[in-house]
């Protein structure tokens, strides 16, 4: 029964971190659902870090496509 406060404290945290990455995977043009990764114990934040990082966006894609 100890445990609860526990795991709604982790919870909360992560929709804290959760929430805000997927609105910066909405605005770069990815589904918001990568932003689940976050949840992923030890090295979800490092994921979600080097997909927004290394991958092409694909908002920048539509506007260099139409802006030339």
């Amino acid at each position: 029964m100890m445990m609860f406060p526990e795991v709604f404290q982790v919870f909360i945290v992560g929709l804290l971190i959760f929430i805000p990455v997927g609105l910066i995977y909405r605005k770069a043009g990815f589904h918001p659902a990568w932003a689940a990764l976050v949840f992923l114990p030890g090295f979800g934040l490092l994921l979600v870090f080097m997909q927004l990082a290394l991958l092409p966006w694909p908002n920048l894609r539509d506007e260099n496509e139409t802006g030339d």
